[in-house]
């Protein structure tokens, strides 16, 4: 069972301001944003800025990323409450909160220990029990072999890691941003035996490390 934060008035105004604002219109994404203190995953001073519409460091070279393009990758998703989703990137843990309001279950990879760590203590004190955690390289996908229905990745590669698409279910879709400088937010779709390519967005991530960075 999910057990998120009650929806406050902080995040109200955040979802109406700068998501509903800009066009996100998936009442899955919004309900959830809604629920999800942002406050409740940034430490210190930056907790004054929680609600803005920008990103914010959590630390470790970090970044928990802006309300919009966490509303946007949500939705891009298409998530049904049936979905198995992988994040590659747990980072804080409040995109991982809001994926797990929608989803039945979350596996999540975070290469940083010292943020794997804390990201699961938070969510276990807000009560998510359909969230597993592991400390990881995430370029090589999830350590056992298994099918995800939804692939969510919030640090950017230069190229797509094949691990990612070979853990992509029939029908699936991968959400991602890629690129040095200049990076691309890209969706793969499997369909049949083929993958469907397509550009979302310009973005700005924190690069991935790991295997991905040799």
């Amino acid at each position: 069972m999910r057990r998120g934060a009650v929806t406050c008035s902080g995040s109200e105004r955040m979802v109406k301001e700068q998501i509903v604002a800009r066009g996100i219109r998936d009442e899955k994404v919004l309900k959830a944003m809604r629920k999800v203190d942002r406050r409740r995953f940034v430490s210190g001073r930056e907790g004054e800025r929680a609600y803005g519409d920008h990103p914010i460091c959590i630390g470790n070279g970090q970044t928990i990323s802006q309300p919009y393009v966490v509303a946007f990758m949500t939705s891009a998703l298409e998530l049904s409450t049936e979905d198995r989703v992988l994040e590659i990137g747990t980072g804080c843990g409040y995109q991982t909160a809001v994926l797990a309001e929608i989803a039945s279950e979350v596996s999540t990879i975070e290469i940083v220990e010292e943020l794997g760590l804390r990201a699961r203590r938070q969510l276990n004190q807000m009560g998510y029990t359909n969230v597993e955690f592991n400390i990881g390289d995430g370029g090589k996908g999830w350590p056992e072999a298994r099918l995800f229905d939804k692939i969510m990745v919030t640090a950017a590669p230069v190229e797509v890691p094949d691990a990612l698409l070979e853990q992509l279910n029939t029908d699936g879709i991968l959400i991602i941003p890629v690129g040095g400088a200049d990076q691309n937010l890209l969706r793969f779709r499997r369909v049949g035996e083929g993958i469907e390519r397509e550009q979302l967005l310009q973005v700005r991530f924190v690069p991935m490390t790991g295997c991905v960075a040799s």
